[in-house]
């Protein structure tokens, strides 16, 4: 049986040069459920979410990652969390293949190549498989980010701006990720659209981090 996950944040604040980029974010999320922050542009939303992911470190405040009660310690936390953004880089030299199966290696997860087919196969990207990744569009290329943070099976998976740069075939591909990814484990998506905030079963408004502010939909 696998055991269930749980993600908290109490009082997470950031601070940048002097300036306060957020602050007083709280909430608790568990399997099968999923979490949406909003805010302005600016306001700190992929800050919150880098944090949250353990990309950066908070300046106050604690976020806690725990399985079947027990926590999970921050050099493992990887190996639960899946990330995908619009600004991370691909190694455009390589094929698609090539950078899966490079992603695969660090990640550990032992795939078989039929699998990571299967991955691209998701993604609508395999018949390009062999093609080099500095040929792709930008959507292109964002559908193999979700191929490389689906490789290990997280069962945590955070997506910053997650429609970006794809065309209505990409993001229904997307949004079927989402659900999945709901079903058997939890989602955080940094976003202002309000299509991508109905598969959010709560919301943290960060434009109002002041007060945390949040609430269930």
């Amino acid at each position: 049986m696998t055991k269930s996950l749980t993600l908290s944040a109490r009082d997470i604040g950031k601070v940048f040069s002097g300036r306060t980029i957020i602050s007083g974010i709280s909430f608790s999320l568990e399997s099968r459920q999923s979490l949406g922050l909003t805010g302005p542009n600016g306001s700190g939303k992929s800050t919150l979410l880098k944090i949250l992911a353990g990309v950066l470190s908070p300046t106050s405040g604690i976020v806690a990652l725990t399985e079947g009660g027990s926590g999970i310690p921050e050099g493992d936390r990887f190996r639960h969390i899946g990330f995908v953004a619009p600004y991370l880089q691909l190694y455009d030299e390589f094929t698609a293949m090539e950078n899966l199966e490079f992603t695969d290696q660090i990640r550990g997860a032992g795939k078989s190549r039929e699998e990571l087919e299967s991955l691209l196969e998701r993604v609508k990207l395999l018949p390009r498989k062999a093609d080099l990744v500095r040929t792709y569009s930008s959507g292109m290329k964002q559908r193999l980010k979700y191929a490389f943070a689906l490789v290990h099976k997280p069962p945590l998976l955070f997506l910053d701006e997650p429609a970006s740069n794809l065309d209505r075939d990409g993001i229904a591909i997307v949004r079927d990720i989402i659900l999945e990814q709901k079903s058997r484990g939890m989602v955080v998506i940094a976003t202002n659209d309000q299509e991508d905030l109905q598969f959010c079963d709560s919301v943290v408004s960060v434009d109002r981090a002041a007060g945390g502010g949040s609430h269930e939909r």
